[in-house]
Formats: C-alpha cells, structure tokens, sequence
C-alpha cells in the first residue's frame, strides 16, 4: 500500500504540480528543443507512475511483497516461476488489466488521432490539386486567397502552401524567411509530436499536464522553426513577415508560420534570449530520462 501511495503521490506530482512550474518557467523559450524532450518526458513519466500506481492498489498481498516480479512470476513469465504455477488466475489477469487500460488508453487515442490527421491532409491535399498552382520556384503551391497565409501539409504528400494574398505583401526575401520556417516543420516532423500531445490530451481530459504541454509544445514547436529560419536570415526580416501573416489561418492538421503565441514568439526574434548554460541543459536531460525511470525502480523493488 506504501508503494501505491507513493507511486500515486508522484504522478500527481508530475501530472499536476511540474506542468504549472515548467509552463511559468523561462528557461524553455532559451531551449524549446530541450523543452519539447522535457514535456515528452512527462507525459511518458505520468502514464507509468499511474499505471504502476494502479496496478500496486490492485494486486494481492503477496504480489504486493514480491513487486513486479510476483506478478511475473504468478502469469508464468518469469523465468523462475514454478511450474505448477505457471498459469494465471482471473485474479492475475484482472489486476494486470488495469494497468494496461492506463497504457492504451494514450495508445488508442494516438492511432485514432494520427488517422484523423491524415484524413484531414489528404482532403486538403485533393482540394490543392483542384485550386492550387505550382510554383517550383519557391518548391510550394500558390492558392488564389486574398488573406496573406504561408503554412506547409506534412506527411507523406506534404506541401508548402503560399496564398495570393502573402505574395502580394512579403517581400522576397521575407517570403523566403517563411519558407525557411515552414521547411523546419517538415524536415523536423514537428506533426508528430502535435499528434503525441493531441492523443495524450484526449486520453487525460482536465489533467494539467495535457493542458498545458498541448498549449507548450506548439509554441516551442514554432519557436524551434523560428530558428531554423533565424539561421539564413536576418531577425527584422522573419519579425515583419511573421507580422504580416499573423491574421492567416491554418487549415485542420497544418503547420503555419502564423502559429500559436505569435506575440511572443515575435518578441523572442526581435530579442533574443540568451542560451542555457551547458550544466543545466544536462540538470534537464538527465531529469527527464530519469523521471519516468524511478517509478520503475520504486515499482519493482521488494
């Protein structure tokens, strides 16, 4: 029963108390890579401190005594398991049930999440076949629109996406800043991660922790393209051609330079914050490896 409580105690720890602290903290603008790799790690640290929490509250006295290995050993999968008891009860595959409830429940969501994506690009991606014009000068698709809007399809057809109304306001070179960014997204992947958090935010509706790495990661996400983009151009550039494309929408499942938190982002470009010190990027690598690692350690010890 310790051994839940504490196990239960950690995952609110982590799902509830952590993501307000490291939402309000500064250090992720100065490190949005190493702040996505955070959050992950607390999504991967809640899903198995509650599993393990809910397996322990679950389990008979004596799998209790002997950790996760009683449990092994009673479903005949360890390698010391009499053989006479080899074989599970109901009871064994009841308690070993919830747990995995809690593992597949993020796993559910997240199949049905990336179908829903990719349904959603393919219809776009059949709407651009119809209205869209290719401009291989630029390696993205030209859309007749009046509203000034730069975003990229990604997935195995992916596209860049330019409307009149962008070409008519950025210059060159601006126009070429977006692209820039929009390339970052594709060659990054940077959809993936949006549908990890989507899927572990359906899955854990009201928890803090979806809530929030939701709303994180795809600020980090644009500031991490904002960078790329910061590499081949100067910063007033990317600055006044994100102002521009500010009021453009994003289409369902796409990635634009106009992205969430373009306030803040434009401030980081204009100003941009000094870089971590090298110890504490390793302070916060060693704690999100380490994080979903010590439940499992707690868990399995007698």
């Amino acid at each position: 029963m310790i051994t839940a409580v504490a196990l239960a105690a950690y995952a609110v720890l982590v799902g509830v108390a952590v993501p307000l602290l490291l939402s309000r903290a500064t250090w992720p603008h100065r490190a949005p890579v190493l702040a996505v790799f955070a959050w992950q790690g607390l999504m991967a640290t809640f899903v198995v401190a509650t599993a393990l929490s809910v397996y322990h509250l679950a389990l008979t006295e004596q799998h209790v005594h002997d950790g996760l290995i009683g449990l092994l050993s009673a479903c005949g999968l360890a390698a010391d398991a009499p053989a006479g008891e080899s074989s599970p009860t109901l009871g064994d595959v009841l308690v070993l049930a919830a747990p995995v409830a809690i593992v597949l429940l993020p796993l559910g969501w997240l199949a049905r999440c990336a179908w829903r994506a990719r349904r959603a690009r393919q219809r776009h991606l059949d709407m651009l076949t119809l209205v869209g014009e290719p401009a291989p000068e630029y390696g993205a698709t030209i859309v007749d629109h009046a509203v000034p809007a730069v975003y990229c399809l990604p997935g195995r057809g992916r596209r860049i996406v330019i409307t009149r109304g962008a070409l008519d306001v950025l210059s060159e070179v601006q126009l070429r800043a977006v692209l820039e960014h929009e390339r970052a997204h594709l060659q990054g992947r940077h959809h993936l991660l949006h549908i990890l958090v989507d899927a572990f935010s359906r899955a854990f509706r009201s928890l803090p922790l979806a809530r929030h790495a939701e709303e994180q990661t795809g600020l980090l996400l644009e500031m991490i393209a904002d960078d790329r983009a910061l590499r081949f151009h100067p910063r007033e550039v990317l600055a006044t051609a994100m102002c521009e494309v500010a009021a453009g929408r994003t289409p369902q499942a796409a990635l634009g330079v106009g992205g969430s938190g373009a306030l803040i982002r434009l401030r980081r470009v204009l100003t941009p914050p000094p870089r971590p010190h090298p110890a504490a990027w390793l302070g916060v690598v060693t704690a999100t490896i380490a994080a979903p690692l010590l439940p499992l350690l707690v868990a399995c010890g007698p």
